[in-house]
């Protein structure tokens, strides 16, 4: 490879985490992974890795199980959790399939012991994978129940010292509403952490906005879907929506 053909740092991030919906998993389906999805991620994220940039990623389960609403039908909401905790794992050892068959070394960390299929979380180890160069997989949330993987997932940027978090999300930001229930929906190119909270817009949760509040952490939301979708909003491209402290 000739230093043109290179592919160059689009960004001056040194280390960024990608938040992914288990439902963006899905694809076209209704419930479950869709394999040609899990690739396209997965190819997307190789090229960002390639560049140089550190990245780390926490992928939710709602795909496969969720919590909350299996404790809206009655199931205990401790077990219910720990039961999506499960799906997450899955879906991290799938994302990590699809990487290293890029090319892309790879490790899985989770918040619950499993040391048959993934290395337990340690931070400073965590910390050193990145360095060397390997993709990290933050999987089974904080390992506690109560907390949605968008909590896990500013926990984790936070720990990691990353520039921003990342999330991938059905659509190309945030809006007042859900723009595929309501056509007239208002959509935000920036916002305040405090404007997410204020006017409860659905894009993370309360307690993750106010974790990346905390450690002055940016979130920038964008479609995970479609081009090299994480590829373009590194180099701040296409239709996204950051969210960063008050000036």
């Amino acid at each position: 490879m000739t230093q043109s053909d290179k592919p160059q740092a689009p960004t001056s991030y040194k280390r960024v985490l990608l938040k992914v919906s288990g439902e963006a998993l899905m694809g076209s389906g209704s419930y479950g992974v869709d394999p040609a999805t899990v690739d396209a991620i997965a190819a997307d994220v190789a090229a960002v890795a390639r560049t140089g940039i550190e990245v780390c990623l926490v992928i939710g389960g709602g795909n496969i199980f969720r919590g909350v609403a299996a404790a809206a039908r009655g199931m205990d909401r401790a077990q219910g959790d720990y039961a999506g905790m499960l799906a997450t794992v899955i879906n991290a050892l799938l994302m990590q399939n699809s990487l290293e068959r890029h090319g892309v070394p790879t490790r899985v960390m989770t918040a619950i012991h499993m040391s048959s299929i993934a290395e337990p979380y340690i931070r400073r180890r965590a910390v050193r994978h990145m360095e060397k160069g390997r993709v990290v997989i933050f999987a089974a949330g904080t390992g506690n129940p109560f907390f949605t993987t968008d909590t896990g997932a500013a926990l984790r940027a936070a720990e990691m010292e990353c520039n921003a978090l990342f999330k991938g999300t059905q659509v190309d930001g945030v809006y007042s509403a859900d723009p595929r229930k309501v056509p007239d929906a208002k959509r935000f190119d920036t916002l305040t952490y405090r404007d997410v909270l204020a006017n409860d817009l659905n894009v993370m949760d309360a307690a993750a906005i106010s974790l990346a509040r905390e450690n002055r952490l940016p979130i920038v939301v964008f479609n995970i879907h479609g081009k090299d979708p994480f590829t373009r909003v590194m180099r701040g491209e296409g239709r996204f929506t950051t969210i960063v402290a008050a000036d």
